[in-house]
């Protein structure tokens, strides 16, 4: 063979060989680098209730994230599921879990008492503050100071009737990075616990637990299908969870008698339901409402809401 021959031979694989490589390469690029999400997404959701849902939401003028999704995983949509948001009371569902969790490791029991006291530490700086009974929806505790109770009739309190000081009790006793570690083993990053509740000092530094629709509808996910800790660990939150005093939200968008386990949050223009509903077909339903500032009109709107999408999977 001639040197130009082997020349020529030489050069067209050089070419090819770089034209594969830059194939791979790309190949390799785009799947690398995940697309950005839309605001919306759909799974099986009819578009004119994806519609509907989406004209009530821009009606209300209100920043709102949604994860929906019924627990046989066909159908399913979202609504910015991953925008961050105050937390506000729905972060005593991981506290919730994490108790749980701490007793099925051994660390503690159930009917293990705690002292109640009024006194607590600023991740600011370690200084100590006390909880105001007029910012809390449950104040008998605050008439016991100096008594004891169990850990499960505070857990109780802190779901039911979502007590402040029963919060921080169990918060304080469980610590703060056991409860972020389970979080994360349940793979619910979106949702960040700093702290316990009314660390004011923290509030103004913007030191706040926030979660996203995505990640608190994980955690629900979990205990719903038996997943957190244990399926009898599950059971029994379920239980507290059904008791919740506060309806006015998702539980108003089902029919009467359709069982509604689920924890409310509130602060000033925040107002968050974040729902396991056991319906025909039993789904998980998350709604993070910010901007509206009278509780009667961000109820109506999660009522709305459920009501569709209850409407559209049943």
């Amino acid at each position: 063979m001639s040197r130009g021959v082997v020349l020529l031979v030489i050069s067209v694989a050089v070419v090819l060989g770089l034209g594969f490589w830059a194939q791979e390469h790309y190949l390799l690029t785009a799947v690398s680098v995940p697309p950005t999400a839309p605001a919306a997404q759909t799974a099986s959701l009819d578009s004119s209730v994806v519609a509907s849902v989406q004209a009530r939401i821009q009606k209300s003028g209100a920043d709102v994230g949604v994860a929906f999704q019924t627990l046989d995983r066909h159908t399913a949509w979202s609504f910015h599921p991953e925008d961050r948001f105050h937390a506000a009371s729905t972060m005593k569902i991981p506290v919730m879990i994490e108790l749980y969790h701490q007793v099925r490791q051994g660390k503690l029991k159930l009917d293990d008492t705690l002292p109640i006291k009024n006194e607590f530490y600023s991740l600011v700086d370690g200084s100590t503050f006390t909880l105001d009974p007029k910012d809390d929806s449950e104040t008998d505790l605050y008439k016991v100071v100096g008594q004891t109770r169990t850990l499960s009739q505070l857990c109780d309190l802190m779901i039911t009737v979502s007590s402040n000081l029963a919060t921080n009790l169990l918060t304080q006793k469980l610590g703060v990075e056991s409860i972020r570690a389970t979080v994360h083993a349940l793979h619910a990053d979106r949702m960040n616990v700093l702290r316990g509740v009314e660390d004011n000092k923290a509030f103004e530094k913007g030191l706040n637990n926030t979660t996203s629709a995505q990640g608190r509808a994980s955690l629900l996910a979990a205990i719903a299908k038996g997943q957190a800790v244990d399926a009898d660990a599950s059971r029994q939150m379920l239980e507290i969870l059904e008791r919740q005093k506060f309806n006015e939200g998702i539980p108003a968008g089902v029919p009467a008698g359709v069982q509604v386990a689920h924890k409310t949050g509130e602060l000033t223009k925040l107002h968050h339901d974040a729902a396991i509903v056991y319906a025909k077909r039993p789904f998980v339903l998350v709604i993070l409402v910010r901007g509206m500032p009278d509780i009667k009109d961000s109820s109506a709107l999660m009522a709305d809401i459920t009501r569709q999408l209850y409407q559209a999977t049943q």
